[in-house]
């Protein structure tokens, strides 16, 4: 098996935060090398949370696995010029930091192409170019509000007040288009020889992700009816109580709701005009949640995961955010991992999601302490060890 099948390309991390930092840890964890390059502060993530060493707070443990940390005070001529000698040899520039602040670093594209003509430059904004927004300063709560998201909530349940998922949905799923085009760019490279700009907009990335099934009645012109797929916005969708807990249920064929309705204790229903086919389900929707959630409250959860796991209709139990992480599927596939950090010590690794052939799930490194590969990069570039004292003594490395 290969080291990694992004063995040999290089990633230079500018951003900070969830979106650049999720995407860049998956790029890392498929064997890219990825340096971040930190402020002396450090990205701020590090001191949000609990923690057992200093900078290492548990959300930044989280998304920055894989990666080499390097110090650089931008605010210093030698520091910038340290930054455009690693630009020189790096494959790919991802950062989050608004267009006029990189211009005036120097570090805008056009003049990082001028460095590096075939770089891939991938730059995470939260409105895109062209718009009205586009400049704005925006996070997640702030996208969550602009996109749509935030007014889903009270369209299930009937309260009146908007709110926000309680997850960072926004970072999260630009950072995975983050991923997605960095790669897709890279692979244009390697056909064409060309480099490019790459721009990923907060907005409309959670737009798109959203709307795959919410544009709904608004796919047509003229609409034929309101956005929000029925289905899911139905205020009866939601783990059923049983008798003893609560458990998810989700017959999907017909075969799937015959088989439920005949182990809940009502078979009249199967050939009940309103249940029999997906479309008669979907149009009454409300009421099949209805009767499920009547039926669910007969028998334990046990008792449900032991019969619809044997008549292979889909069934789950669950977890809090506490036991999903006990659970043997997350266990015994190595997907969360205990681990020994030099600094934090034991800790709790979640993985990256895919598995590929060709290689080995691995972390070469742990997440780093700030700075703690400074000396090791620039030594890697060319640096000579009088010129490193000599920067870090001027402040250019914090």
């Amino acid at each position: 098996m290969s080291k990694g099948i992004l063995s040999g390309y290089t990633i230079l991390d500018l951003s900070t935060v969830i979106l650049g930092p999720f995407a860049t840890q998956m790029l890392g964890d498929m064997g890219a090398d990825v340096i971040k390059v930190e402020t002396p502060q450090g990205d701020i993530m590090r001191h949000a949370g609990p923690m057992t060493a200093e900078a290492m707070g548990p959300i930044y443990l989280t998304i920055n696995r894989n990666k080499r940390s390097v110090v650089l005070d931008l605010k210093k001529q030698e520091a910038r010029d340290i930054l455009t000698r690693l630009v020189a040899k790096s494959d790919v520039l991802l950062h989050n930091i608004r267009a006029g602040g990189m211009k005036r670093l120097g570090f805008d594209y056009d003049s990082v192409r001028k460095i590096r003509p075939d770089i891939v430059y991938v730059h995470a904004v939260g409105f895109g170019s062209g718009g009205p927004y586009a400049g704005r300063q925006a996070y997640d709560d702030l996208v969550q509000a602009a996109s749509g998201v935030a007014s889903m909530l009270p369209m299930q349940d009937g309260s009146e007040a908007p709110r926000y998922f309680p997850t960072l949905i926004a970072d999260k799923t630009a950072g995975l288009y983050a991923a997605n085009a960095t790669l897709a760019a890279l692979l244009h490279r390697e056909r064409t020889g060309e480099g490019q700009f790459v721009e990923v907009p907060m907005m409309e990335c959670v737009v798109a992700f959203n709307m795959a099934e919410n544009l709904y009645g608004r796919a047509f012109v003229p609409p034929q009816g309101e956005p929000g797929y029925s289905r899911v916005l139905s205020p009866f969708r939601k783990p059923y109580a049983t008798q003893d807990g609560y458990v998810a249920i989700m017959p999907y064929s017909d075969e799937n709701w015959r088989d439920f309705f005949e182990i809940g204790g009502r078979p009249e229903l199967a050939s009940d005009e309103r249940f029999s086919t997906y479309a008669a389900r979907t149009a009454n929707i409300s009421e099949v949640y209805s009767v499920a959630e009547e039926i669910a409250a007969t028998k334990p959860t046990a008792e449900w995961m032991e019969l619809l796991t044997k008549a292979r209709v889909p069934v789950m139990r669950v977890h809090t955010l506490d036991s999903v992480l006990d659970d043997p599927q997350m266990r015994e596939t190595g997907f969360v991992e205990e681990r020994d950090h030099p600094a934090a010590g034991r800790y709790v690794a979640i993985h990256n999601p895919l598995s590929f052939s060709a290689m080995e799930r691995q972390v070469t490194h742990e997440p780093p302490a700030l700075g703690e590969h400074t000396g090791e990069v620039l030594r890697e570039m060319g640096m000579s060890e009088e010129e490193i004292s000599a920067a870090r003594n001027n402040g250019a490395l914090g």
